[in-house]
């Protein structure tokens, strides 16, 4: 469904919020409180009606739900003085008075699931701790669980010079599922617990959900880490395992007393700079992540850096990656397993990638040309990371 009202477009399909031709950013239950307030907006919406359709009954704050309402008329351009679009009925709820045409999206514009690896069809799926989980199902062929990684957005990343050309090769012989794990993305932002015990959970409520019985998990940076606990917990479930660029030791378990100070210096510098519209201090992380990257990529990763997940959740994220350790789980993972890593990885060390492919029994390890921690379509390693990808997907022996 599409609504738009004044110089203001919302599209259901695409969770977009536009003013004019420039896209609005929002948080993903900011988006769900503007489209629910909008579809009902005959009648006045109560509070205890918002916390059972937007907090999934979750017992939530006065000001958690007034500073939602200050978000979404901040982002169609109201604001509570004026209350053009949202008003506030005193004691009763809240009511969208503005003046929407509507109309659904054309049958033919529609996106045909599975079909092509140009195609994916967004879902969502409710863990076991009440948190929504946005994930993405794209391609047809021999499931591919990709786990979330550090900083994910389903549609940015299907669009952007960073991700598209893994993402889309991927799904071109195999069906490609992946999710935005929580706090970032368009996954729930709002939640009570980041761990990795709680990224474990997302995972499993997307494996579950997407109705996979056996497949192929892929993991990326810290999702390596998720991958490795998931396979030693359900090795029923995964056929093979595929890690790139990963480490199953944060900075603040394998690193030196320095490195630790160092860590809880970047943290420090996130929780006042990440937010800024000045991009420099999210620059230090593109050139740490990308110290190859063309401008346009570099461009892209800082606007995706603030896009995808708010200051606070940042830092628990990166807390969370900082002091995870799964060296205990590695020999327990039965799943035959390839092991990439870019010699000169400028986040994590070729060391740590060593040591995954040492301590899960069998595995074959695969060294790569190249800086970025995230392998670009341009990085001298790609072909070869297609080509060892392939033959171990392809090779029934492993």
């Amino acid at each position: 469904m599409i609504y738009r009202f004044g110089e203001h477009q919302i599209d259901t399909d695409l969770f977009e919020v536009k003013r004019g031709s420039d896209v609005v950013k929002v948080e993903p239950q900011v988006f769900d409180l503007l489209v629910y307030l909008i579809s009902h907006r005959n009648r006045v919406v109560s509070q205890s009606e918002l916390l059972d359709e937007i907090w999934s009954g979750k017992i939530v704050s006065l000001s958690t739900v007034a500073s939602r309402i200050n978000a979404a008329r901040s982002a169609i351009g109201d604001s509570g003085a004026e209350q053009k679009l949202i008003r506030t009925i005193q004691r009763k709820g809240f009511r969208f008075v503005g003046e929407v045409s509507e109309a659904a999206v054309p049958l033919m514009e529609m996106r045909r699931p599975f079909e092509t690896a140009d195609a994916q069809d967004i879902r969502f799926c409710t863990t076991s701790d009440n948190v929504r989980i946005a994930y993405a199902l794209a391609g047809k062929g021999r499931p591919i669980l990709k786990a979330g990684n550090w900083l994910n957005h389903l549609e940015y990343d299907w669009k952007s010079p960073i991700w598209s050309h893994l993402l889309r090769w991927m799904a071109s012989d195999n069906q490609l599922v992946r999710y935005d794990a929580r706090g970032n993305g368009l996954s729930d932002w709002d939640v009570a617990e980041i761990s990795f015990a709680s990224y474990l959970r997302d995972l499993e409520s997307v494996a579950d959900a997407s109705g996979l019985e056996r497949f192929t998990l892929f993991g990326i940076s810290q999702g390596c880490a998720v991958s490795i606990a998931y396979a030693a917990k359900h090795p029923d479930r995964v056929e093979k395992l595929v890690l790139y660029g990963g480490f199953a030791r944060g900075r603040r378990i394998r690193g030196t007393i320095e490195e630790i100070e160092q860590a809880e210096a970047m943290l420090t510098l996130m929780r006042t700079g990440w937010g800024q519209e000045n991009p420099a201090f999210r620059q230090m992380f593109t050139s740490l992540l990308l110290p190859g990257g063309t401008p346009e990529q570099m461009q892209w990763f800082n606007d995706l850096q603030k896009a995808t997940a708010s200051p606070q959740n940042a830092v628990r994220m990166r807390f969370v990656s900082d002091t995870l350790d799964v060296s205990g789980l590695l020999a327990q993972v039965k799943a035959p397993t390839l092991v990439l890593h870019c010699k000169d990885d400028a986040v994590q060390p070729f060391s740590e990638g060593m040591y995954i492919a040492a301590g899960i029994p069998g595995a074959r390890f695969a060294g790569l040309e190249g800086r970025n921690h995230l392998i670009l379509e341009g990085d001298p390693g790609w072909s070869k990371f297609q080509e060892e990808v392939s033959r171990f997907l392809n090779d029934g022996n492993v």
